[in-house]
């Protein structure tokens, strides 16, 4: 599955390049549907998207901080869409 966004995974928020980084690991993996839709954000990145959120409603980003934004909402894509999947699988393995 490809992520297009800026046409990369690089972020100027360390942190949020080392989520994706392990997420795309765990997908990669081939974990179960359980698995997949079992996966939520870490505290710690929750909070960071939680931040960026907030100060995206009551000012404007900085161009780093979009381009960061942009990544997270091209991640948050991928898992939809690997949860939309893993519940398709799910129920054609339990008709």
């Amino acid at each position: 599955m490809p992520v297009q966004a800026t046409g990369s995974l690089n972020t100027t928020d360390p942190n949020t390049t080392r989520h994706a980084a392990d997420v795309l690991r765990f997908l990669a993996g081939q974990p179960s549907p359980e698995e997949v839709l079992a996966l939520r954000p870490s505290a710690g990145l929750q909070s960071h998207i939680d931040e960026l959120l907030a100060k995206a409603l009551n000012e404007d980003l900085s161009v780093a901080e979009e381009e960061e934004w942009q990544q997270i909402e091209a991640l948050e894509h991928l898992i939809r869409t690997a949860k939309a999947n893993a519940i398709s699988q799910f129920g054609d393995n339990h008709h």
